[in-house]
């Protein structure tokens, strides 16, 4: 099972000089997208447990559009274990305008995780 969400980061997801948004949004997003695997699989929220790993490959700037996928690769008794891609699909041209953007050729990889949450065993019903 596999979800897609997609979004441009604003001005307000800039968080350091030169319009760079703290990698911690993506935490965020994957945050968002295991919630909803988990509803579409358990119909419960869960609750996000731990990530097994983070790795941050490449910046990504207020203006930018952004493609997260989350998967669901293990299910235990209370258990859901997912991998979560955080890719850049346009980015945003400041040097050329305020408004200016390039659909990039190939998505770029920022962050990519691997995570466990739990769903409580009452509000599991494929578990």
């Amino acid at each position: 099972m596999k979800t897609i969400l997609r979004l441009r980061l604003s001005q307000a997801d800039a968080h350091y000089g030169g319009n760079l948004v703290d990698g911690a949004k993506a935490l965020a997003l994957f945050g968002d997208a295991a919630t909803e695997l988990l509803i579409r699989h358990d119909g419960d929220e869960g609750l996000f447990r731990a990530y097994e790993s983070v790795e941050f490959l490449a910046p990504m700037h207020a203006g930018d559009f952004l493609e997260v996928t989350a998967e669901l690769i293990l299910v235990g008794n209370t258990s859901r274990k997912m991998t979560f891609e955080c890719k850049k699909i346009i980015a945003a041209r400041p040097d050329l305008s305020p408004s200016a953007a390039d659909v990039l050729p190939e998505a770029v990889l920022c962050v990519v995780a691997v995570g466990t949450c739990v769903v409580p065993k009452d509000c599991q019903r494929n578990g």
